[in-house]
């Protein structure tokens, strides 16, 4: 299963993990499954949805 960054955000902002977990509020208001991952090496808030390996099957 891989994943897509959809956006990022940097983790020292004042408001924290707040814009990351807004912008997914939106896309999933769209209909699309992101959720908010912390990527410790860049040090960012990440958005992204996950998808599957078509060859792993159903």
């Amino acid at each position: 299963m891989g994943r897509v960054v959809l956006e990022r955000f940097p983790a020292g902002s004042p408001r924290g993990s707040w814009p990351a977990e807004e912008y997914a509020a939106e896309r999933m208001r769209e209909g699309v499954p992101a959720e908010v991952v912390m990527d410790l090496a860049t040090d960012a808030f990440l958005v992204v949805v996950r998808q599957r390996d078509p060859r792993s099957g159903p």
